[in-house]
């Protein structure tokens, strides 16, 4: 019988990520496979790399790794660099690379290197920290990862704790690099940068603000909008005094130098210069209102009449597609100035916040009526407690909790830790004074990020038992009180003081008891501080809370410690949760209501009546009663 011809089948080259590729080059320096195994792979996650578990394992799978290589540049390299393995192979029995042979193998063996995928884990691709700071915020697959950076923009990274703007632009370029492999692509605008603000003086006008100054309009479909300190409007909407004056001018003095309707918006917003919440607030407002009437209405704000408020009532309740989206920077071009359907409650807010600011525009004559006097509120329904106190945690709960948080602070604090370890210590440590300065004191994530050391002292009327100490804060409209601080906060303020190179007790001792350790590299961060001392914002602070929190959750969770019902409820608490929670738990320790009205701010013992809950009780206890004597078990009915 004839010899049939055979065919060879030779298994395709194992292919590599680009993290085996920097865990080979450690390996070629003689560096030891432990410390690779640290460096390059997520020893937490086996299933992603399974050969990092052990010294042994790393080794073996890097020395297969570089015979491989070596196997594939011999079949596809130049002649020389064949000849200089060969020789290598036969005198050490395996090739001995160096740092350039290296790099000319993986030239030569191009076959060896994977090409991404969209199911492949971003630990494939990206070194542990990054991957671990990814993979926190449910982001597991390169796919996600491209979902998450077109859905969030060119803001992504800023959802992600300690990623960077750098960082982002790398991993965004690199995601592009491979945009073919992977078949998806990210939007353009993604790595757009931010609006870059101009001097002052520049940019000035019907804009009024400082910024790259964007004239809204378009169809309202696909509208060009802009926050009110970069926005101008078109010359025939401007309400000017000029050809483009407004219907609904006074004609006499005006009180104010406005030239236009923003100019004169300008000038009532300038009046709480000094409560920043609040004109945060009735900015937020008034630029809805401005957009929606230039792009949608097509009318001045100076001509709007009656019936052009109640068509703006209505798209309160129901806003376009287009003006709608996730909350956003305000400096980014997918900022909106909605994030959906506003409750009925915001939509009563709204009109009212509108119907005073074209109060005051006719009382200084800029106005010559006022067209929101004419519309009536939205129906809202008044709730029965004013004030959310469900969301306060249990007592048990809260226990738990701290006991959480000390032992995060404790974790690097023993042995030789890693210098990412300290870092992730100090910050449990800022959480960890912020939550206690709001579950112990009652604070507002407002006041607890405006809180100064200068203002913390002894009370003289502490005991030797249990020191309390005192701290005066300015609470909401612009209300100072003096609220108690307990020893365990002052405690982890000292701590944290500590981390921050400070000295909580030296004389003259001064700045924000709870500050960030470093100063992000972000331009919008660089000019806030301008050079002077660190501190959080309130949202900055409430943000670091919520983070914190949902970390403790998710850990107390897997380490059995927590029901479910309790688990759903710390990860659904916010900073202002602790607030809630002093209040609850001061009144369940028999704490004089009056006493906890004073600590916590309130302006009338009603809304502090509500940690009581005193009537609500009273009802369901006489309602109880009367069930009780309604037992109609005996009773017979006659059908006739």
């Amino acid at each position: 019988m004839a010899n049939l011809p055979q065919t060879l089948t030779v298994p395709p080259p194992r292919t590599y990520t680009r993290t085996d590729f920097a865990a080979l080059r450690a390996f070629v320096q003689r560096i030891e496979p432990a410390a690779i195994a640290r460096r390059y792979y997520d020893a937490d996650d086996p299933d992603q790399a399974p050969h990092a578990a052990t010294s042994e394992a790393m080794a073996r799978y890097l020395g297969a790794m570089r015979d491989e290589l070596v196997r594939l540049a011999l079949l596809n390299g130049s002649s020389v660099l064949a000849e200089h393995l060969k020789t290598s192979i036969r005198r050490h029995g395996s090739a001995r690379l160096t740092a350039v042979t290296l790099r000319m193998v993986e030239q030569a063996a191009q076959l060896a290197a994977a090409t991404p995928s969209p199911a492949h884990g971003v630990g494939l691709w990206f070194r542990p920290l990054v991957a671990q700071r990814l993979t926190a915020e449910g982001i597991s697959t390169l796919q996600e990862l491209i979902d998450w950076c077109n859905r969030h923009g060119g803001s992504w990274w800023r959802s992600v704790p300690r990623i960077g703007p750098l960082r982002a632009r790398t991993i965004v370029a690199w995601l592009r690099r491979h945009e073919a492999t992977l078949g998806a692509r990210v939007d353009a605008d993604v790595d757009e940068r931010e609006l870059a603000p101009v001097a002052a003086g520049q940019g000035e006008g019907q804009g009024g603000g400082q910024g790259t100054v964007v004239v809204i309009g378009g169809p309202p479909e696909a509208p060009r909008l802009a926050p009110f300190e970069r926005l101008a409007v078109p010359a025939e909407l401007s309400g000017g005094n000029d050809t483009h004056r407004g219907t609904n001018r006074a004609g006499a003095f005006a009180f104010i130098r406005a030239p236009h309707d923003l100019a004169a918006i300008h000038a009532y917003l300038h009046r709480y210069r000094d409560r920043l919440a609040t004109c945060r607030a009735y900015t937020r407002e008034l630029e809805r209102f401005v957009l929606w009437a230039v792009i949608v209405r097509g009318v001045a704000v100076s001509s709007a009449t009656v019936e052009d408020c109640e068509a703006y009532k209505d798209f309160l309740a129901r806003p376009a597609p287009a003006f709608s989206g996730p909350k956003r920077p305000r400096a980014g071009g997918r900022w909106r100035p909605f994030t959906g359907a506003l409750s009925a409650g915001s939509q009563a807010y709204a009109v009212r916040v509108l119907r005073a600011a074209f109060a005051w525009l006719v009382d200084v004559r800029y106005l010559a009526g006022n067209p929101w006097a004419a519309v009536t509120d939205p129906v809202t329904v008044t709730r029965e407690v004013a004030v959310q106190v469900e969301r306060a945690l249990p007592a048990q709960l809260w226990a738990t909790v701290r006991r959480a948080l000390e032992t995060h602070c404790r974790a690097a604090d023993v042995g030789h830790a890693a210098d990412q370890e300290r870092d992730d210590v100090r910050q449990w440590r800022i959480a960890r004074a912020a939550i206690l300065l709001m579950g112990d004191s009652g604070l507002r994530r407002a006041e607890a990020a405006a809180a100064r050391r200068e203002d913390l002292r002894l009370s003289p009327f502490s005991t030797g038992r249990a020191p309390v100490w005192a701290l005066t804060v300015i609470g909401k409209r612009r209300r100072q009180r003096t609220v108690p601080v307990s020893a365990a906060t002052v405690r982890a303020l000292r701590v944290h003081w500590a981390d921050r190179g400070r000295d909580f007790d030296a004389a003259g001792a001064g700045g924000p008891l709870v500050a960030p350790l470093v100063i992000p590299g972000t331009r919008a961060a660089q000019d806030r501080h301008g050079g002077g001392e660190a501190s959080y914002t309130a949202d900055a602070l409430a943000r670091l809370v919520r983070a914190a929190v949902r970390d403790l959750a998710a850990t107390l969770a897997r380490q059995g410690y927590l029901s479910p019902d309790d688990t759903v409820r710390l990860t659904g608490a916010s900073a202002h949760a602790f607030r809630h929670t002093f209040g609850t738990g001061a009144v369940a320790r028999d704490m004089p209501v009056d006493v906890v009205q004073q600590v916590l701010g309130h302006a009338s013992l009603q809304t502090t009546s509500i940690y009581v809950r005193a009537g609500q009780q009273r009802m369901l206890e006489a309602a109880a009663r009367y069930y009780a004597g309604d037992d109609d078990s005996d009773v017979t009915v006659n059908p006739a």
